[in-house]
């Protein structure tokens, strides 16, 4: 199966396993707009297609800030007090 393939996939999963619901976004750049419509157009879909895939593959990324929250905690929990030279050190020992 190709990204593209599991990208629609779960395009198509999200929208019919979950309630929907519409989403406005206000004072659009006109060139932002052309972009994203060429973009589109591009990939075969309409920009609503478009942008609501899009929307989903965002959503779907880690969030940075939420990530670094959860290891913030863990060395807090754990109290993990290791170097980068360390853990570089303990990297390279697991690949030899």
């Amino acid at each position: 199966m190709t990204s593209s393939t599991r990208r629609a996939s779960r395009t198509e999963e999200a929208t019919s396993d979950a309630l929907t619901t519409s989403v406005t976004v206000r004072d659009v750049p006109k060139d932002v707009r052309d972009e994203l419509a060429a973009r589109a157009a591009r990939s075969g879909k309409s920009l609503q297609g478009y942008l609501r895939e899009q929307l989903i593959e965002l959503a779907e990324r880690t969030d940075m800030a939420a990530l670094m929250a959860q290891i913030e905690e863990r060395k807090r929990r754990t109290q993990t007090r290791l170097s980068a030279e360390e853990i570089l050190a303990h990297i390279h020992a697991d690949r030899t």
